[in-house]
């Protein structure tokens, strides 16, 4: 991406040029200036804030007061980037709560808005796309239904999944979603839905075939030591430096 504004539609153009979309989450203003020092092209305040953040133990417990606070402090950066955030848990059970919610989003500073689900939210997709909000989909593993499903876990192994995933990928691309997150997905089962649909998809543990990836950026850098997904290899220890500078700063004191 050059010096540009990003957009939703310049990401959307993205399709099938052959550069990756780089995606990652930004929660405050001194890591989303960072990241879009960097020449990321989508930040994503996501309700993965709730565990590395916050502290909860999913994501199920992030409230729209706690996304609207995250979305000012990340806006606040300005970024080149486009700025998505998540519709929390419970957020989009109908269109009228759904579009209300992410009307509250960009209010705070949001670009985009993002929500899990296919087929099933499509009437809430389309009544945000035809208020002309940029619509960012995400499929596979849902972790808002973590405790419905008893865990998080990959999508795309059965046959019946597969042709599940298939039909809400095109649902969203119909609906007017920018984009296509695929969590967890196997990557036999991403590559395809890449190939079919008109939207760019951005994995994460998905594999290399998706048309960008996006990582939580506490994963990437190791600031959140105590749990690292299987698919995620950190390309820093920045937990181990922290703790290495303060207690040198304590030894020096």
């Amino acid at each position: 991406m050059n010096g540009t504004k990003v957009t939703a539609d310049a990401l959307r153009a993205m399709k099938g040029r052959g550069g990756k979309i780089a995606a990652l989450t930004a929660y405050d203003y001194p890591m989303a200036k960072l990241l879009d020092e960097a020449g990321v092209a989508l930040l994503l305040v996501g309700d993965s804030l709730g565990m590395v953040v916050l502290g909860y133990p999913d994501t199920t417990h992030v409230t729209m007061a706690d996304m609207e606070h995250h979305v000012r402090a990340a806006a606040r950066a300005r970024p080149r980037a486009l700025l998505g955030a998540d519709l929390p848990y419970r957020s989009f059970e109908t269109p009228r709560e759904a579009l209300r919610n992410a009307r509250r989003l960009v209010a705070a500073g949001a670009e985009a808005v993002k929500a899990e689900g296919g087929c099933r939210i499509r009437r809430q997709v389309c009544a945000i796309v035809d208020a002309g909000i940029p619509y960012l989909g995400h499929l596979g593993m849902l972790p808002q239904s973590v405790r419905e499903e008893g865990g998080y876990r990959i999508k795309g192994r059965t046959e019946e999944q597969r042709q599940a995933l298939l039909a809400d990928a095109a649902a969203l691309a119909e609906a007017g979603s920018f984009a296509i997150v695929l969590e967890l997905v196997t990557p036999v089962v991403a590559a395809e839905i890449t190939r079919q649909v008109p939207v760019p998809t951005i994995g994460i543990g998905s594999g290399p075939e998706c048309d960008g990836q996006i990582l939580v950026t506490h994963d990437l850098l190791g600031t959140f030591p105590w749990f690292t997904p299987r698919f995620v290899t950190p390309r820093l220890n920045a937990a181990e430096q922290m703790r290495a500078a303060v207690r040198q700063w304590m030894a020096d004191l």
